[in-house]
Order: C-alpha cells, then sequence, then structure tokens
C-alpha cells in the first residue's frame, strides 16, 4: 500500500471566492463549506458555506449571496459559480483531488485534499502559486502504509513562530546550513538586522521544535 498525502493549504483567493470575501468583509471565519454540481446545468457549481449573525450584513450586501437557512446564531448562505473559472478549489479538482474541507480566517482560504503522491502534491501546488500571490502550506500528513527508510516526515509549520519561520527561511536561503557554509550566523543576522545572539536565539528555537516534532512521530 502507498501513503498518500494530506494536505492543508492557506491561499489568498485575491478576490475571486466569495466564501472568502464575505468572510474577509465581515471581519469573520466561515464554517466548513459544502459544494455540488447543479443537477440543471452541468457547468455550474452551488456552494453553501455558514456565517454568524455578526457577519449577516457584510453577507447580504453581496449580490452572489443568498441565506438558505439559520442556525440559532449562524446562518448558511448559497451561491453558484461558473465551472473552469479557475478558482483555487478547481485548481486542485484539475488534479483529480476532491477538497475535503474548505474554511477561512482572516480573509484567507484554508483548503484541505489529498494527494495521491509527492509529484500530485507538487502539481497542484504549483498551479496554485501562478494564479495566486500567496500558497501557504499549513500542515502535510502522509498515511501510513508501507513505511520505507527515505520515508519522509512533514511538519506542522504552526509549531514555528513567524519570526522563527523567517530566521529558518533566511538562514537557508544564504547558505547557512550548507557544508561549507555559504553564510555564517552574522552575515544571517546582518541580513535580518538582528544581533548575532537574537539569531541563534531564533535558530535554536527553531530547530528544537523542529526536532521535537520529527522524533515525536
Amino acid at each position: 500500500m502507498m501513503g498518500g498525502i494530506r494536505a492543508e493549504l492557506c491561499v489568498d483567493a485575491d478576490g475571486s471566492c466569495p466564501v472568502a470575501s464575505a468572510a474577509a468583509n465581515a471581519d469573520a471565519s466561515t464554517l466548513s463549506v459544502s459544494r455540488s454540481v447543479a443537477p440543471a446545468d452541468e457547468g455550474t457549481v452551488t456552494e453553501e458555506f455558514m456565517l454568524d449573525d455578526a457577519a449577516a450584513e457584510a453577507a447580504d450586501a453581496d449580490e452572489r449571496l443568498s441565506p438558505v437557512f439559520t442556525y440559532g446564531s449562524k446562518t448558511v448562505y448559497r451561491f453558484s459559480r461558473t465551472r473552469g473559472g479557475g478558482c483555487p478549489c478547481e485548481c486542485i479538482e484539475q488534479f483529480d483531488c476532491p477538497v475535503v474541507d474548505v474554511h477561512t480566517r482572516d480573509g484567507m482560504l484554508y483548503l484541505v485534499f489529498h494527494a495521491a503522491d509527492m509529484s500530485e502534491l507538487q502539481g497542484v501546488i504549483t498551479t496554485l502559486r501562478e494564479r495566486y500571490p500567496t500558497v501557504d502550506i499549513q500542515r502535510l500528513l502522509r498515511s501510513e502504509g508501507e513505511r520505507a527508510d527515505h520515508d519522509l516526515v512533514f511538519v506542522d509549520r504552526g509549531r514555528l513562530t513567524d519570526r522563527q519561520r523567517e530566521v529558518l527561511e533566511t538562514a537557508h536561503s544564504m547558505g547557512y546550513f550548507e557544508r561549507p557554509k555559504g553564510a555564517n550566523a552574522g552575515d544571517v543576522a546582518a541580513d535580518l538586522d538582528i544581533s548575532r545572539s537574537t539569531f541563534t536565539e531564533h535558530l535554536a528555537a527553531a530547530q528544537t521544535k523542529l526536532l521535537d516534532a520529527i522524533l515525536d512521530a
């Protein structure tokens, strides 16, 4: 049995998604989104999502959205879109990867899907990055299967603070981890405009978190 990959990506839909737009305009988060192909029109996809009543005014102002049901303090909104419009979900689905969960936070779309292998995952990410300004990998999980010596361990990037991630990414891009080194600690610290001791503190904290995640996997 080959292990697939469960991926959670954060995408800046850049105003192209009514779900993300409604949540952003209302400064709210949506719950999961349900989607189906409209039986009367194979070229149309109907989607529904839920918002708190506090966000209702912003959602009601969007002509693309129609309220269809209320659960206490939450309202379900429905909208239809034309298939082939190239929204983030369709970018993923063209690889025959159904999107299994969609939600928003701070105006960003969080999409969860399953890829058969690393090649398929890379294809999805590349396609999204060609169309949208921000595509961030939040979490990757490999399913249990036949494990090989070269099996990959995926780490939740959410373990790191923004600063720790910046330090790691800068150090990596400057060749700090290469042998021979492309840059020393002072070089990286200067590029980050922080002291050498601050750099080493952030780097040590980030590496500890990553090692903990790998060894616990």
